[in-house]
């Protein structure tokens, strides 16, 4: 028997394929651009330097804030890294204000650098002179003020 109640559940069905087809089409094609800009592909997970320097700036912004550091290296040339970390949000839920790194401030950083050798990574942990510490900061030791 083809009544109205069976065609008219034939219909519904039809429309839930329908919807259920194009909610999974959607997720599909949505997924890749919501998880890029998480991704940490930019990061070598396989290297960790340590590296250690002058704060110039403490940028406590959204998506990410950003430390950028003056770094001395051995034959005297400075280079200038910046590191990524989370954002304000939850900076402040680890205890780490606007006001954490001071210009001027003494730090060591350990960080998983950019694949592309630029002097810029995902900051691991960090320590200052004065001992305040953020992220795995084991085994790091303080800079000399």
């Amino acid at each position: 028997m083809n009544g109205p109640t069976t065609r008219g559940t034939r219909i519904v069905k039809s429309q839930t394929h329908w919807t259920l087809a194009t909610a999974g089409v959607m997720f599909v094609l949505l997924t890749p651009a919501a998880t890029a800009h998480h991704s940490s592909a930019m990061f070598d997970r396989e290297v960790e330097r340590v590296l250690t320097g002058e704060v110039r700036e403490f940028a406590y912004l959204n998506p990410h804030s950003w430390l950028y550091v003056r770094v001395t290296d051995d034959d005297g040339t400075v280079t200038e890294w910046g590191f990524e970390l989370s954002s304000p949000s939850l900076l402040r839920r680890e205890g780490v204000s606007p006001n954490f790194w001071q210009v001027g401030d003494r730090v060591t950083v350990r960080t998983n650098p950019l694949t592309d050798g630029r002097p810029a990574g995902n900051m691991r942990g960090a320590i200052t002179a004065d001992g305040k510490t953020y992220g795995n900061a084991t085994g790091l030791e303080a800079p000399a003020p």
